[in-house]
């Protein structure tokens, strides 16, 4: 080696040493959060990268038309073309995507119909039962027991365990509800008494699931609040309404949010009961488009219906600052 490719190389391992020292020079002066956010930032890349690429990738499908031929299934661009006909009822799709004539074999009503009906039996049983299971009585750990056991149910099995409650020839539900003029003798083949149904089969499992949050936020609660409250006079229902409800209901903003976007996304359970030609849901819909090689269409449904759990998911943010500052 010649004195000159020996310097060379000198300079360059001091150049390196100085940049390292730098480096190390820089982390020291960062503080413990910014150390922290530091050292999570490949792992926050990550699952960004896994999380919004998918949303782009089905974004830029919807802004294709359908095209059956199987060698080229997406179209040519016609940019909002695919929104604009759902929206409008212009598209030609299996079921009305909106329409008040027939909300029962509409995908938008029946999915919102499902959703409020749904969650909103579910957050009355889930807050009575952690309500119950908050209290100190014999057999408490049992009761907690029973009421996780429809929550772990598959959801195949749960569906087929109301099909067969509702089968007109062996179901033992029918000929009750049908003497008391809820439903008709042939149940699972009409789209109301379908829609019920899948109702009722979604409240009997997802109730303990809202149970199991909301007694997590109650027994968050100090329990010295309600001592003071009994030497204040305080009655059980004033306990409720000023300790109780402002306490837990982060959790149950908490619940609602997860049961509401689940209960938008129900699929598995309707197929499961009814089947989607009798309770056309949103996320029948797709499944429905996609089967049938309409991508664009499916896509733009798809992302409408990411469109509203977005819209869900910062209405509840908003919600929580607002409880956090005091203002609920």
């Amino acid at each position: 080696m010649s004195t000159d490719d020996r310097s060379a190389t000198i300079t360059g391992g001091r150049s390196r040493y100085r940049l390292d020292l730098a480096v190390l020079d820089r982390i020291e002066r960062l503080s413990d959060t910014q150390f922290v956010y530091v050292m999570l930032l490949p792992v926050f890349a990550l699952l960004g990268t896994m999380a919004i690429w998918p949303l782009l990738y089905t974004a830029n499908i919807s802004l294709h038309a359908d095209n059956i031929v199987a060698t080229n299934p997406v179209g040519e661009f016609v940019g909002l073309g695919n929104y604009v006909d759902i929206l409008t009822g212009q598209a030609n799709l299996q079921r009305p995507f909106f329409s008040l004539e027939t909300p029962f074999t509409s995908a938008v009503p029946v999915t919102l119909l499902f959703t409020v009906g749904a969650v909103t039996v579910e957050t009355v049983f889930g807050l009575a039962m952690a309500l119950i299971l908050n209290k100190d009585f014999r057999g408490r750990r049992w009761a907690r027991v029973a009421m996780i056991l429809p929550w772990a149910v598959p959801i195949v099995i749960q569906g087929m365990i109301f099909y067969l409650m509702f089968q007109p020839s062996i179901g033992f539900a029918v000929g009750p509800l049908n003497e008391l003029g809820l439903i008709s003798t042939t149940p699972l083949a009409t789209s109301r008494d379908g829609l019920l149904i899948a109702i009722l089969a979604d409240v009997w499992k997802q109730s303990a699931f809202m149970a199991l949050l909301i007694l997590a936020g109650l027994q968050s609660i100090d329990r010295s609040l309600y001592d003071v409250a009994d030497v204040a006079g305080a009655s059980k229902l004033q306990q409720f309404r000023t300790i109780t409800l402002p306490l837990v209901l982060p959790a149950l903003l908490v619940a609602l949010l997860f049961r509401t976007i689940g209960a938008l996304k129900v699929y598995g359970l309707v197929e499961a009961t009814s089947g989607c030609n009798t309770v056309p849901t949103l996320s029948c819909l797709v499944i429905g488009l996609w089967n049938g090689n309409r991508y664009g269409s499916a896509a733009a449904v798809a992302f409408i219906i990411a469109a509203v759990i977005g819209v869900l998911l910062l209405g509840y943010l908003a919600q929580l600052r607002r409880h956090e500052r005091g203002e609920m």
